[in-house]
């Protein structure tokens, strides 16, 4: 009787114990499926998102390759004025365009002025009609002008020393320490005219004041 008892309870257990091996092995199913989506989802994420965290580089470099603005800005240009002992430079203010990052721009635009200035009845100019700027190069505290060879026709001694002035004083209008020199033609020029007005360069504005009279 007694081993009938122990056998009766012993199936009884068997039930149970077979509930919780399958609940157990249901949870870990359920944990082994998470994993395996998770790590499947990853794997999908890495595959499929290839748009990279920062722009390439050549995009970046093709945005910042816009040209510099150019707005109008106020230049100072010498034309000559009689005071009917002797000629006087004067400086003319005249709107340009050119950047403001870019002072040989800025001279050049305004040397262009000064060669297309028109006579007012006060004020004039010695430099002869034609003249063209080819150049003009800014390094450190020098102004190098390179102008065509219209610049050394005609006009008297008077006429040759206003025009030196009038370049030496458009070429320091934003320097006015700097040292200038003139070229005709990509050369240095050391005589002007006929009359032979020699330069002594780099011309400054005080040795043009000491060594020329107009």
């Amino acid at each position: 009787m007694v081993q009938s008892d122990k056998e009766g309870k012993k199936m009884r257990e068997q039930p149970r114990n077979n509930r919780i091996s399958s609940g157990v092995i249901a949870a870990v199913s359920a944990a082994v499926v998470a994993v395996s989506s998770g790590v499947a989802w990853i794997t999908w994420q890495a595959t499929n998102n290839t748009q990279p965290v920062n722009p390439p580089k050549e995009r970046v470099s093709q945005n910042n390759t816009k040209p510099p603005a150019t707005t109008e800005q106020t230049a100072e240009i010498y034309l000559l004025r009689d005071t009917g002992r002797n000629l006087e430079l004067v400086p003319i203010p005249v709107r340009v365009s050119a950047s403001k990052d870019k002072p040989s721009e800025f001279l050049q635009a305004a040397f262009n002025g000064l060669l297309t200035a028109k006579n007012d009845g006060d004020t004039s100019s010695t430099i002869p009609l034609g003249t063209k700027v080819l150049g003009v190069k800014i390094e450190n505290d020098a102004v190098r002008v390179n102008l065509s060879e219209e610049f050394t026709s005609g006009g008297g001694s008077a006429s040759m020393t206003g025009r030196v002035g009038q370049v030496l004083y458009t070429a320091t209008s934003l320097n006015p320490n700097a040292k200038v020199y003139i070229d005709v033609n990509g050369k240095q020029l050391d005589v002007l005219g006929g009359e032979g007005l020699e330069l002594d360069q780099p011309l400054t504005r005080d040795s043009f004041a000491k060594n020329y009279q107009l």
